[in-house]
C-alpha cells in the first residue's frame, strides 16, 4: 500500500523581539505621559484652588517668629491650608520667596491657591488689630486698653500722663504691649516735633509739655471740634492776664485721675487744694490732665485772636462764650435756668 502524503504545515513566521530604539521610544511616551500628568498636577495644585472647607469658611494660621519654610509649610498643611508641603517648599525655593517668608497671623479663605498662600506670606499680608485711644483719655485708661488686647504680650508701665498720642493703632498678634505703648508714645512726640516750631509768637507758656497740659484741658472742656480754638483762645487770655483758668475738668482730675465722676462737682472738691485744682492755682497744673488730640495741641499753639475771657454750657452740648464779668454772670444765669427746666422735667417723668 502507499503512503498518503502527509500535507506538509506551513511554516509561522516567529515575530522579532522589538529592537533597541523600539522599546526607547516606548519607554520616552511613557516618559512623557507621567510627565504631562506630573505637570499638570502641579500646575493645578500650585496655582488651582486650595482645600475647600466650607464656603466662605476663613482658616486663622499663627506663624510664630524664627520658623523655617519647613516648619511654615508644615502648620499650613497641618491647618488645611495647602495640600502639598513638599509642593509649598519646592515652590519657594524656586521662586526665591524661602528667606522672605515673614511670621505672624494669617487668615485664608476656604480655596485659596497655594500660589495666592505663598505670595501673602512674603508680602507679610497678616491679620491687623487695632487699639483705638479716644481723644482725652487719661494714660491710665489707654494702659487698660492696651491690657485688654488679648493678641498682645507682656506686662508695661503706666506711661506719664498726656505722653499719647490718641489714635487708633494697628497690632499684630504676638506684639509687646511696652512696644505698642512706645508707638503711641513716639507719634505724640513726632507730633510736638512738628507743630512746636509752627506756633504763634508771644504766648503765655514756654515748653512743649505746658502746651500739652493746656491742649488736656482744651480737650477735656469740649467735644464739640468747632469750639476748640474758642476755648484755647480763652485760656490763652486768662493766662495773659493773670487770672486762674478755673476748669472744672481739673477739680475732677484731682478727684479721680480723669474718671467721670457720674455727678456734680461738690463744693468741698471746689474748694479743695489739689495740685490741678485751677480754681485754687495760679497758672497751670504740673501735669497734663489726658492725652490731647491733635486739634486740641493746634488750638493752642495757635489760637485765635480774641478778647474773651469766660464760657459756660449752653444747655445743648456747646458753651456761650463772654468778654466780660457781667455779660457772663448773665450766661450763667440762662445756664442755671436751663438746669432747673431739666431738672423739673425728669422730676415730672418719674
Amino acid at each position: 500500500m502507499s503512503r498518503r502524503a502527509r500535507p506538509r504545515r506551513r511554516a509561522v513566521p516567529r515575530k522579532a523581539p522589538p529592537g533597541p530604539l523600539r522599546m526607547l521610544g516606548g519607554a520616552l511616551a511613557a516618559i512623557a505621559a507621567f510627565a504631562v500628568v506630573a505637570i499638570a498636577w502641579v500646575m493645578w495644585t500650585y496655582g488651582g484652588p486650595g482645600p475647600q472647607a466650607r464656603e466662605g469658611e476663613v482658616t486663622t494660621v499663627v506663624l510664630p517668629r524664627g520658623s523655617g519654610l519647613s516648619t511654615i509649610a508644615g502648620d499650613l498643611a497641618d491647618a488645611g491650608v495647602i495640600r502639598s508641603r513638599g509642593l509649598f517648599m519646592a515652590a519657594a525655593r524656586l521662586g526665591g520667596a524661602a528667606g522672605s517668608l515673614k511670621a505672624g497671623e494669617y487668615e485664608f479663605r476656604s480655596g485659596t491657591s497655594m500660589a495666592r498662600v505663598l505670595r501673602d506670606i512674603q508680602a507679610g499680608r497678616v491679620v491687623r488689630h487695632l487699639v483705638t485711644v479716644p481723644e482725652g483719655w487719661t494714660s491710665e485708661m489707654a494702659w487698660e486698653a492696651v491690657h485688654k488686647a488679648p493678641v498682645l504680650t507682656g506686662e508695661a508701665p503706666v506711661p506719664a500722663e498726656g505722653t499719647l498720642l490718641p489714635d487708633t493703632y494697628q497690632v499684630q498678634r504676638g506684639d509687646s504691649r511696652s512696644t505698642v505703648i512706645q508707638r503711641m508714645a513716639e507719634a505724640q512726640d513726632k507730633l510736638m516735633a512738628d507743630l512746636w516750631p509752627k506756633r504763634q509768637p508771644g504766648l503765655p507758656f514756654d515748653t512743649p509739655q505746658e502746651a500739652l497740659t493746656l491742649a488736656s484741658i482744651v480737650e477735656k472742656e469740649t467735644g464739640i471740634a468747632a469750639e476748640r480754638p474758642r476755648i484755647a483762645a480763652v485760656f490763652v487770655n486768662r493766662l495773659r492776664s493773670g487770672m486762674r483758668l478755673e476748669s472744672d475738668p481739673t477739680i475732677i482730675y484731682g478727684v479721680s485721675k480723669g474718671r467721670p465722676l457720674g455727678r456734680g462737682i461738690l463744693l468741698s472738691e471746689l474748694n479743695a487744694r489739689t495740685p490741678w485744682n485751677t480754681y485754687q492755682i495760679d497758672g497751670l497744673p504740673p501735669t497734663p490732665i489726658a492725652n490731647p488730640g491733635r486739634a486740641a495741641i493746634e488750638a493752642v499753639l495757635n489760637p485765635p485772636t480774641s478778647d474773651e475771657l469766660f464760657f459756660v454750657a449752653d444747655g445743648s452740648g456747646g458753651h456761650v462764650f463772654a468778654s466780660t464779668y457781667p455779660e457772663h454772670q448773665r450766661n450763667v444765669a440762662r445756664w442755671r435756668q436751663v438746669e432747673r427746666q431739666k431738672a423739673a422735667a425728669a422730676g415730672a417723668g418719674r
